[in-house]
């Protein structure tokens, strides 16, 4: 799209990885992992399919990522996904390293950068940088209407 910023074009490929997992009936959130302009991991939410608690979406991008550089150190990444991160993954965020977040939907009840908690702001040895809002439109309205789907039934 003309005009959209580097951020909104990654954001876009975790909304694409957001709506695998709605198709899937996840929970729809989507990220990925991004170094200087090449993907090194991707991810969607998978806790029911996988059913597993760790099948986070960021988790699953983290640990490709991984696997693709070799390290479970990711300096010099991005991380770009669709809700704000909880407690479990600002965590896996603050091991792996990972320089900066993006994410589009706030979540204020569970969310864990700026959130219910602001763990990116303790004093941990990394400590990301992070920017919210990110196509916040697009993102809130997927889990909006995922959520209202799920009302219905």
């Amino acid at each position: 799209m003309s005009g959209e910023t580097i951020h909104e074009r990654y954001m876009r490929l975790a909304l694409e990885e957001a709506k695998e997992a709605n198709r899937l009936g996840e929970i729809p959130v989507g990220a990925v992992v991004v170094r200087r302009g090449h993907i090194l991991g991707r991810g969607h939410n998978l806790r029911q399919t996988g059913h597993s608690a760790l099948a986070h979406a960021e988790v699953l991008a983290l640990e490709e990522a991984c696997r693709f550089v070799g390290d479970w150190r990711l300096d010099g990444c991005d991380l770009y996904v669709t809700l704000e991160p909880c407690a479990m993954c600002a965590g896996a965020v603050l091991n792996s390293r990972i320089s900066r977040v993006f994410y589009g939907a706030a979540d204020p009840k569970e969310g864990a950068v700026c959130g219910m908690l602001r763990l990116f702001d303790l004093p941990y040895g990394n400590r990301p940088d992070y920017e919210g809002g990110v196509l916040v439109r697009e993102c809130a309205e997927l889990l909006e209407s995922f959520f209202a789907q799920r009302r219905k039934k």
